[in-house]
């Protein structure tokens, strides 16, 4: 992502449901900032049975360190749930026509995200009827 003409990296974690869990901003995608990152998320949600990253080195490395390199997953299609969950952020990101700082980033991806999973209604899952009727609860 863009800020101010720098390059910032967003990391992000999804469940298995497709639920964003957390969000984190960095200057770098370098083995510190994936460390930072999966400390960050695995003493608040726990550890994980299975990992999926992408093919990155960083994410090796880190996992190499934390002790979970044998829970990754690193495959073609296997990071999809995460790249599709973006998709969202990025639209809601174009249309606020990008923003200044890393720490508005940072605040805008956390606070969208909490957003998204609350009115996140799986559309695809349920008929019409249901889906109106969650969509007026919600």
């Amino acid at each position: 992502m863009k800020i101010n003409g720098e390059t910032h990296y967003l990391w992000r974690t999804v469940d298995h449901e497709g639920e964003i869990l957390e969000s984190y901003v960095t200057k770098t995608r370098d083995k510190t900032a994936a460390l930072a990152f999966m400390n960050k998320a695995l003493k608040r949600h726990g550890s994980p049975e299975r990992v999926t990253t992408d093919g990155l080195k960083s994410y090796r490395a880190a996992m190499k360190e934390l002790g979970n390199s044998e829970r990754q997953d690193i495959g073609r299609h296997t990071n999809n749930r995460v790249e599709n969950s973006h998709l969202p952020f990025r639209r809601r990101e174009r249309a606020m026509l990008r923003l200044g700082q890393m720490k508005t980033l940072q605040k805008f991806a956390s606070a969208h995200a909490n957003v998204h999973n609350r009115f996140n209604l799986e559309r695809h899952l349920v008929d019409r009827q249901t889906f109106k009727e969650r969509r007026s609860v919600r």
